[in-house]
């Protein structure tokens, strides 16, 4: 058996990191089905093999909310918050092969530290590369996972607290909706990675007369 795992949402300033690993038996189970990364399907089309993908096979997911990013953040730690949410889908699947879309710059690096922190039953070898997910079917299969699972999770924050757009830094509407709603409520609204750069950014400048006499 075999797995793929990759991760969703690691850049946005609101919403949660999702990572996801999906299993099969062997590649062929899948060619043809034209998985790809998710970045390169239309969303109708992603939201289609999600669904396939849910009905016949096997798959874990781990959703990692902004509080937990920022703590992770603060400790200059993000490599090692997305190595540990790795491992804990590699061993909810137990594959004997996992290929990971590596989340550090040393490829290998990842890949050994992953394998050497595993405790499912199967002794897994982990292959880990960069842009697995344009190269190896599986990991696009999880790709496609995560990206549709963050997409619920932001559809679900949405419903809370109002639209925010996409929930990424360049985004000019995530932007403009932060700025207004501190602007309303002297606070960052739920879901904000309040570590980022880009919070630091728009953050309003205190005057002196805002600390009173």
């Amino acid at each position: 058996m075999i797995c793929g795992v990759d991760e969703a949402g690691k850049g946005p300033v609101m919403g949660p990191m999702v990572v996801a690993a999906v299993s099969i038996e062997n590649a062929k189970m899948i060619e043809g089905l034209g998985f790809k990364d998710s970045k390169l399907l239309t969303p109708r089309r992603r939201k289609s093999l999600f669904e396939l993908i849910k009905t016949n096979y096997r798959y874990a997911i781990e959703i990692i909310e902004p509080e937990v990013i920022d703590e992770y953040r603060k400790n200059n730690k993000l490599n090692l918050l997305n190595r540990k949410a790795f491992e804990k889908v590699i061993i909810k699947l137990n594959p004997n092969i996992a290929y990971v879309d590596a989340a550090d710059v040393n490829e290998e690096r990842f890949g050994r530290e992953i394998k050497n922190n595993l405790t499912n039953e199967n002794d897994t070898d982990v292959i880990s590369m960069h842009k697995a997910d344009s190269k190896i079917p599986v990991v696009a299969a999880a790709s496609i996972i995560a990206k549709e699972t963050r997409e619920l999770e932001i559809e679900k924050l949405k419903n809370e607290i109002g639209d925010f757009g996409s929930g990424y830094p360049s985004d000019e509407r995530t932007i403009k909706f932060l700025k207004s709603y501190f602007h309303d409520n002297s606070e960052w609204p739920a879901g904000t990675r309040k570590s980022w750069k880009t919070i630091e950014r728009i953050r309003p400048v205190k005057k002196l007369s805002d600390f009173g006499d």
